[in-house]
């Protein structure tokens, strides 16, 4: 019991464990889960916002308002016209916001921008563990308790826009680094530890998790309730992971600076997480159907009528088969010698293909479990017990079990 409890807390950690060493140490795994962002509607819009800010910081309005007011005295006009362009400093602030953040909005949302995004995140993603363990450098820093993404590759695609919109002015914007930062907490050292760790043993964690998990099972009295046992905390661990997952959202949405656009923090947690939500989803579900496999093997009524039920299906057809002419031939006889090598082999097969399956889904779990059924009722579909080619017995077809099922 004491070692179920400890592999259903260590499977919550190695799910973790698993996220934080992909996501670290393997770089297409990072681009792939960050490149969605540069097509996101929310991340779009906050970055245009922090663009353009940014860049009309950097024009003097009031100067090329008075250069335009010189340009028109120097060409003759009245000076009264000449002191109305300097009155005019607001609608001209307005109207070069208006063209500032088209132009941005025009970069941002460009396929040109979603490149630009995805190299340079593959560019800089040897640096992502040195943010972690609070090195900072690169395009994803870690300073002042903040993790942040420096901006300045688009403002100079940014400037280079303006100019070929006609805004000569914005040739003297100097290069800009300005940082889009997607959290802030005075626990980021904890975190960036926390995570550090983590990745170190996500090599390992899971392997460790499901041979304790193995251990507890093999010493229990009744093994088959400590398999149940094993499956439920496990699916309660992940239960509770996906609960924490929701909370932290909130916790890391409130502790966002000042100002920070909500909605694209939002989307960008979603994105950084979601290949680890669906890792919980895909361990509930085997958890689940491993803990409803166990309890079918059982003893119990509901176990025994659904067992019975299966074998007078598929022993009926058998024999609908048989009056038709079918054989098995030796086949029948070799299935029932070896049924139970047949059936741990159908689990090896399965539980191999969910284990080198890259990030399964839920529903690849679901699907494997229903080839996993298919399977054994070929299996019992082909066992026609010892004696070869005989015709279906009314204990084949509708009796109880065999000892040997």
């Amino acid at each position: 019991m004491v070692l179920i409890v400890i592999a259903s807390l260590l499977s919550l950690l190695s799910v973790l464990a698993v996220w934080t060493s992909d996501f670290v140490g393997d770089t297409d795994r990072y681009v792939r889960t960050v490149a969605p962002l540069a097509s996101q509607p929310d991340v779009q819009t906050a970055v245009t916002n922090r663009v353009t800010q940014v860049v009309l910081e950097q024009i003097d309005v009031n100067a090329l308002v008075k250069e335009l007011s010189d340009a028109a005295a120097q060409q003759g006009v009245p000076q009264n016209a000449a002191n109305l362009i300097n009155d005019l400093s607001g609608p001209i602030k307005s109207g070069l916001t208006q063209l500032v953040g088209s132009v941005v909005n025009k970069v941002v949302t460009s396929s040109a921008f979603e490149t630009v995004w995805v190299e340079a995140n593959r560019a800089v993603h040897s640096s992502l563990d040195k943010a972690l363990t609070g090195q900072g450098g690169g395009a994803i820093k870690l300073e002042n308790n903040q993790v942040a993404i420096d901006l300045a590759p688009v403002i100079a695609k940014v400037k280079d826009e303006l100019v070929n919109a006609g805004l000569g002015v914005a040739a003297k914007i100097p290069d800009v680094h300005t940082n889009f930062v997607v959290f802030a907490s005075d626990d980021i050292g904890k975190v960036k530890s926390y995570l550090r760790l983590l990745d170190i043993m996500g090599a390992w964690l899971p392997v460790v998790t499901v041979l304790i998990a193995a251990g507890g099972v093999f010493l229990a009295v009744n093994r088959r309730r400590a398999l149940v046992g094993a499956a439920v905390g496990v699916a309660l661990a992940m239960l509770l992971l996906g609960i924490a997952l929701t909370v932290f959202r909130a916790f890391y949405l409130d502790h966002l600076p000042p100002g920070a656009d909500q909605a694209a923090a939002g989307t960008v947690y979603d994105t950084l997480i979601r290949f680890m939500r669906a890792t919980v989803r895909a361990v509930g579900t085997v958890a689940v159907v491993t803990a409803v496999g166990a309890a079918l093997i059982g003893p119990s009524r509901p176990a025994v009528a659904v067992r019975t039920g299966c074998r007078r299906i598929i022993g009926s057809l058998r024999g609908a088969l048989y009056s038709l002419g079918m054989r098995l031939g030796p086949v029948g006889p070799f299935v029932h010698r070896f049924k139970r090598w047949i059936g741990a082999l159908i689990l090896l097969v399965a539980a191999v293909i969910l284990a080198t399956w890259s990030y399964p889904t839920w529903a690849v779990v679901l699907w494997i479990t229903f080839f996993v059924a298919l399977a054994f009722a070929i299996r019992e579909f082909l066992d026609t017990g010892g004696d070869g080619d005989r015709a279906p017995t009314p204990t084949t077809t509708g009796g109880p079990p065999p000892a040997n099922a």
